[in-house]
């Protein structure tokens, strides 16, 4: 038997057994130790096993070892934060890129030292037109890599890309693009295999320019989706900001109650305010500093009495904000009847969200209370209050809730919160917020500490 016979069989020994077993070998023969043999080999073998116990852990993974990568596993799967949209790249126009790419295309030289005239000229089109090819694709599949699969964004995000842009619509312009990029590879190989198999110099130069034009054609007849890209970048870039460790007030109500005067009055956002309903057409972002403390401030599309079914993409962006951010509450009632939404309906349509989000820190506001009269608004097609809360509620907004004013101030600066018919206590909306906004900083700490202290149990 040779030697490298003999080292083979030596290397199916196990580590663990340095000594030739003795069945192998007749009766009376000395058994040689296998590190006097071949000292270098089991050297070798047991840094190997070292090494591989250090790196791994061990050739056979145990149970603990299993769960210690599914955990590990859960912790890298972990969704990104809020902020996935600022990361997105800039999407050139489509026109743009094709214009790049054949100006650096018809610079591409052939390779130097080919003497003969048509293997240099049939070297030199199929170099352009494989250079062309990729000069479409890197951008391509640069944005297909760049752009976040929607199931590792966060919730929230993930309900703007829903709302804002259609369900399906961003996987499908992403598919689009990436079957774009699939055809001119396809088509750019093609041609310039072609172009490489030309016998003479005029066939290498035909076959060079009709590659160039059936790959110009075949990207200009998709390049519609590069567009489509370039404005998905833009919408989703714009959209506003929110830090999940930076307490967050959300304003929420039926619509045209006053939710934008107050974002205006508390915090650095300005959104529009107009008298007609579904004014705030986004999600608005500002900032309140109380106390050398800075928050955020969020105005949000107002709420309809309907179900869920039939609400439309601008409610259904309100309920995204409150059912995936840790916000508090803001909830504006405006009893005047001047928002268009009944008292009744704004009762009905306060409790259900009331319900919905009984988690949430809370706080109450009355807005207009300069136009509040002595006795309820009634509208033509209200019915006449049925039970006790519901007539407090059209006089009074719910128990607790501060009356305020932004034309007139009150309850900005001055004396006006409201417990009950009889009491008034002196605290202004902004001392109320405050309080409100540092409960939700050590609720969010809480739930921190909770989490992270389940990731090391």
């Amino acid at each position: 038997m040779s030697r490298a016979s003999n080292l083979f069989q030596l290397c199916q020994i196990p580590s663990t057994n340095l000594l030739l077993r003795s069945s192998k070998f007749p009766r009376g023969m000395n058994v040689i130790p296998v590190w006097k043999l071949y000292p270098t080999l089991c050297f070798c073998k047991t840094v190997q096993t070292t090494t591989y116990e250090v790196v791994n852990g061990s050739y056979v993974p145990s149970t603990q070892t299993k769960q210690e990568k599914e955990m590990k596993d859960k912790s890298s799967a972990k969704l990104d934060t809020v902020g996935a949209f600022q990361k997105l790249p800039m999407v050139m126009p489509s026109v743009d890129i094709l214009h790049s790419a054949l100006r650096k295309a018809k610079r591409v030289l052939p390779t130097k030292g080919i003497a003969n005239i048509a293997k240099r000229e049939r070297n030199r089109g199929a170099k352009q037109l494989d250079a062309l090819m990729k000069e479409l694709v890197v951008p391509l599949r640069t944005y297909l890599e760049s752009f976040p699969k929607k199931k590792y964004l966060h919730p929230y995000e993930r309900s703007l890309i829903e709302l804002t842009l259609g369900d399906g619509n961003y996987e499908e312009v992403l598919g689009n693009v990436d079957a774009l990029r699939k055809k001119v590879v396809s088509v750019g190989k093609e041609h310039a295999s072609f172009c490489a198999k030309s016998l003479t110099k005029r066939e290498a130069e035909e076959r060079l320019t009709e590659g160039v034009k059936k790959i110009e054609e075949v990207f200009n007849h998709e390049a519609q989706v590069v567009d489509d890209l370039l404005h998905i970048a833009k919408t989703l870039r714009a959209m506003p900001v929110v830090d999940l460790e930076t307490p967050t007030l959300c304003l929420v109500g039926a619509p045209n109650v006053g939710k934008s005067s107050l974002v205006r009055t508390l915090s650095t956002g300005k959104p529009e305010v107009c008298n007609y309903p579904f004014t705030t057409r986004g999600i608005l972002m500002g900032h309140i500093i109380l106390n050398y403390q800075t928050f955020q401030v969020t105005d949000t599309p107002g709420l309809l009495k309907r179900s869920d079914e039939d609400r439309n993409n601008l409610e259904k962006l309100t309920l995204a904000v409150l059912s995936h951010l840790p916000t508090a509450i803001l909830y504006v009632h405006d009893l005047s009847g001047e928002c268009g939404t009944s008292p009744s309906d704004q009762f009905l349509i306060y409790k259900d969200i009331k319900e919905r989000f009984s988690d949430h820190l809370w706080l109450d506001v009355v807005s207009k209370c300069d136009l509040l009269q002595k006795s309820p608004v009634v509208f033509i097609t209200e019915d006449s209050p049925d039970h006790e809360e519901l007539a407090r509620y059209r006089k009074m907004g719910p128990n607790g809730a501060m009356h305020v004013s932004v034309k007139s101030e009150a309850g900005l600066a001055e004396i006006c919160l409201v417990t009950s018919l009889e009491n008034f206590f002196p605290l202004q909306l902004k001392v109320r917020v405050h309080e409100l906004l540092t409960s939700q900083m050590a609720k969010i700490r809480s739930q921190n500490s909770n989490q992270e202290n389940l990731v090391i149990t």
